[in-house]
């Protein structure tokens, strides 16, 4: 049976890149004006976020999402999440009306027209130079500096199927604590089963995700920055293992490997 579902996911996955390649293009002009200018950015922000919508529900998914705590639109955070498909982007944009810049890994730049786009407004790390990883740090400071959001999945890249949540990285502890602003930690519980890495796998689902209660910052300083990474690690980790979905999901992948 999972053999003759094959052709049909590979079509599902090719309409992804339709709609993406698709909208970008029609949309261009928009996307190109809006991201000439850090004064624009919470215009292109609208935007992306529109085409969050048009991209995941036009794949068949449906979002559902639980907040325990809303985001003051005046107020900047730093967003941190777990990272296992290239639907978080998308979905983390959904639930944010705050502009949010993303810290990304260079190597999407390659993909055709979506990376023209990338390079314009998001900032990327090459995370095998210790150099570009600094840079990033100095660039993430300015934008908050601009009262602008920043999400860093802390993960650092995206974990293997079998994983349940990879270490996190200390960037993102040591601006939240320097800038003095909240941690938002995001959960999303089916992105990894819906579009994973893996090709043979996947298809529309409702899309679960879950903002958790802030984690403050104020009056820490730098030596704290490794218990609140452990905070925001454990609070991550216990909603995705007590979550059956997405275990079941982890626990499978492992078997299949081992």
């Amino acid at each position: 049976m999972k053999y003759i579902k094959i052709p049909f996911l590979f079509l599902w996955r090719a309409w992804f890149y339709v709609l993406m390649f698709a909208g970008i293009l029609f949309m261009s002009p928009l996307l190109i004006a809006l991201s000439s200018s850090e004064k624009l950015y919470p215009y292109f922000w609208s935007l992306v976020r529109f085409f969050s919508f048009y991209l995941l529900y036009g794949m068949g998914c449906r979002v559902e999402i639980e907040k325990e705590e809303e985001i003051d639109r005046d107020k900047s955070y730093v967003f941190c999440a777990n990272h296992a498909s290239f639907f978080d982007i998308w979905l983390m944009a959904i639930m944010s009306k705050n502009p949010i810049v993303f810290v990304g890994k260079k190597e999407l730049v390659k993909i055709p027209i979506f990376g023209f786009f990338y390079k314009r407004v998001v900032i990327m790390v090459d995370r095998g130079s210790a150099n570009s990883r600094r840079k990033v740090y100095g660039l993430a400071k300015k934008r908050l500096r601009y009262g602008t959001s920043v999400a860093i999945y802390p993960e650092g890249l995206v974990p293997d199927e079998e994983v349940v949540l990879a270490p996190f990285k200390n960037g993102a502890f040591s601006l939240a604590i320097e800038h003095q602003i909240p941690i938002v930690p995001q959960v999303y519980f089916d992105c990894k089963s819906s579009f994973s890495w893996n090709i043979f796998k996947g298809g529309p689902k409702k899309l679960r995700a879950k903002q958790c209660k802030f984690i403050l910052t104020e009056g820490l300083s730098l030596e704290d920055r490794i218990p609140l990474k452990n905070k925001t690690f454990d609070l991550i980790y216990n909603e995705l293992i007590n979550d059956k979905k997405y275990m079941k999901y982890t626990l499978a992948a492992k078997k299949h490997e081992q």
